[in-house]
């Protein structure tokens, strides 16, 4: 199921075939793809399997990858966006049809894992539009500082290195690990 909307800059069927694009998002009237490297996409795939372990055992939580995008930008109905990675509370997905592929609301944690070919204006702008739309909970993951910036809704930000313990706050409560388990490998 399909919660893609048409735009003027692009056809019903250009949208709909990116929707299920990795990599993928369309904000601001055009298709941007996500840059990514070898080492980014480790720690997505680290990341991924850190926190789907956590929520298959606490079974509260779905975890998704750079695939699942999210469509709950009321002041332009057809952007999605793709975080890196995101999970969203269960009970927030009863009733949805598993064939759907892109959520109409903000997941409860959003993760941003920075490439090399990432730019300071286009993460700040996402992390921007993020807190200004519903998202709770932004990891911005550094590999190259091996660093985690999160930011909150509630306008807080910390950011935690190596050696901190970083939790899954309200979005995985029981999750808990090291930031260095980010990096490993």
């Amino acid at each position: 199921m399909s919660v893609v909307q048409s735009h003027p800059a692009i056809s019903q069927e250009q949208l709909q075939r990116i929707e299920s694009e990795s990599g993928v998002e369309f904000a601001h009237g055009r298709i941007t793809e996500k840059p990514v490297s070898i080492e980014s996409s480790e720690v997505e795939a680290n990341l991924v399997w850190l926190l789907k372990n956590e929520a298959a055992r606490e079974r509260k939580a779905r975890v998704f990858p750079s695939s699942m995008g999210y469509q709950c930008f009321p002041e332009e109905p057809a952007r999605f966006r793709k975080p890196d990675v995101s999970v969203v509370r269960s009970e927030r997905l009863a009733g949805f049809d598993p064939q759907t592929g892109l959520i109409p609301f903000a997941p409860d944690l959003a993760v941003e894992v920075i490439s090399p070919n990432d730019t300071a204006y286009a993460v700040a702008e996402k992390i921007e539009e993020y807190l200004a739309n519903g998202f709770k909970l932004i990891w911005v993951v550094q590999p190259n500082i091996k660093a985690v910036t999160i930011y909150r809704g509630d306008g807080s930000v910390a950011v935690l290195h190596e050696q901190d313990e970083i939790t899954g706050e309200g979005a995985l409560p029981s999750f808990r690990c090291k930031v260095a388990e980010f990096f490993a490998g």
